[in-house]
């Protein structure tokens, strides 16, 4: 689900992390890290895997389509008493990203598939100078209830996207 004007409605955050990235590869490597170091930190570590991979999805991104010469991407976590939301923001604001089809042969196409799959919200949101990309994990706990134990209740969508693309990936070899 994409809404234009960024998450609604915005509460204060529990915690929060902003860092600015060289417009390079390993630096997708290194923001995807941080959040999955950051979300075990604050206490969410059910949610770090799924957060690693959007972060990755949108660094990629913004390190591809999104940077112009000697000017950094940003990163943006924040945890809330509802949501974690991941801002990414690159200062290319011209065209702004859609999901799209990669056919069977592509090597990109996928991350706002990936994204939208993982993700409970995703949208962009245009700045005078360049673009934002938002994306939330809602906090789902059993803990809230009487009787759970206090496991996480929320599944690991990450682990169900990459098992899907595995499967896609071992039809498309044994059928060769």
């Amino acid at each position: 689900m994409t809404t234009p004007q960024g998450p609604q409605p915005p509460e204060a955050p529990l915690h929060c992390d902003r860092l600015d990235y060289t417009p390079l590869p390993q630096s997708v490597t290194f923001a995807r890290r941080r959040a999955h170091r950051l979300l075990g930190e604050w206490g969410h570590p059910e949610l770090a895997a799924d957060t690693a991979l959007l972060v990755s999805e949108l660094s990629g991104n913004a390190v591809l389509h999104g940077c112009v010469h000697d000017r950094l991407f940003r990163v943006e976590l924040a945890l809330t008493p509802h949501v974690v939301r991941i801002v990414v923001t690159d200062p290319k604001g011209e065209l702004l990203p859609s999901p799209r089809t990669a056919g069977e042969g592509d090597m990109f196409g996928r991350g706002l598939l990936i994204v939208r799959e993982v993700a409970d919200r995703w949208g962009v949101r245009e700045l005078t100078v360049g673009k934002s990309v938002w994306c939330e994990l809602d906090l789902v706990r059993q803990d809230d209830r009487p009787g759970s134990g206090g496991r996480p209740e929320r599944p690991h969508k990450a682990h169900r996207a990459h098992s899907a693309h595995n499967a896609r990936q071992s039809s498309r070899l044994s059928s060769r």
